[in-house]
């Protein structure tokens, strides 16, 4: 038999029962869906604007999940004001894949997180009216780590906004994304300045988590390298600072750090959500 095109098998795959309308929509309001052994959720809301409209992918941290994520983050309340979709995919066993070592059982496992986060965003593509140009994804800790790796190994994002996460593993040919970094300077679990983290066991454990990355500057500097951006220009809020470059193609690669800010989703010296919507939202390939 003559293997099926992997658009259709996704299709299929996409649990009927109470996950998509009887057409195949996925229906407004907060939608649990399958993929096989895989699952995630959605957000979709009461009423989109006429034509394609924006996906966001919102990756949940370390021990966490996609309804954890879709509760703690205000992405659905964002999206009912910006007339966009929430796609929140589940790691297993409440982990991400995002480099050698790192993180927990996905990472010891070998698990392809990258084409399941691809077959995530084809099959709420079919469900809803996703303009493929306007795809993004966003993710805390382990699932920052994530969002870098998919714009390493995958070219079906516009822009990745990684919240207290780092760079794991290589990535010698980035995809031409916009980047918006937002990071804790007394962050202990993702150092600000580098080095190992406080739950660092080397990638040797039995929950390998391998966090000893170079500092976040130092990860910004290198994509700002690799994508030609120009000399980066800098702003001063109390304790927020905007570090910003122009790159070609009008993209943008920018780095928000917030002073005496731990490891966390930041919500009231700097609402991430917000910032990172006015971002994700104002990115497309020219």
């Amino acid at each position: 038999m003559s293997r099926l095109p992997r658009f259709l098998l996704v299709l299929l795959l996409l649990s009927p029962a109470g996950c998509t309308g009887p057409d195949g929509t996925i229906p407004p309001g907060s939608t649990a869906h399958d993929l096989g052994e895989r699952t995630f959720r959605t957000y979709r809301p009461a009423s989109l604007p006429a034509g394609r409209v924006p996906l966001v992918v919102v990756l949940h941290g370390g021990a966490g999940t996609g309804a954890q994520a879709e509760r703690a983050y205000g992405w659905n309340a964002t999206a009912d004001r910006g007339g966009f979709v929430v796609a929140y995919p589940d790691g297993v066993r409440r982990s991400w894949n995002a480099g050698p070592g790192c993180c927990g059982p996905a990472a010891r496992d070998g698990v392809d997180d990258v084409r399941f986060i691809e077959d995530v965003v084809a099959a709420v593509s079919r469900g809803a009216p996703v303009d493929p140009a306007r795809v993004s994804v966003t993710g805390m800790s382990n699932g920052a780590m994530m969002a870098y790796r998919l714009a390493c190994d995958s070219t079906v994002f516009t822009a990745i906004a990684p919240v207290a996460g780092t760079l794991i593993g290589d990535c010698p040919h980035p995809a031409p994304v916009s980047v918006l970094h937002v990071h804790g300077t007394a962050d202990e679990s993702v150092p600000w300045a580098g080095g190992p983290g406080s739950r660092n066991n080397g990638g040797t454990g039995r929950i390998p988590i391998r966090i000893d990355g170079p500092p976040i500057t130092g990860v910004i500097a290198s994509w700002r390298t690799a994508a030609s951006c120009s000399s980066a220009t800098e702003t001063v809020d109390g304790p927020v600072t905007r570090s910003v470059a122009n790159c070609p193609d009008g993209r943008l690669v920018e780095l928000i750090s917030i002073a005496g800010a731990g490891h966390e989703w930041p919500a009231t010296t700097l609402d991430a959500t917000a910032a990172i919507w006015r971002f994700v939202s104002s990115r497309q390939p020219v």
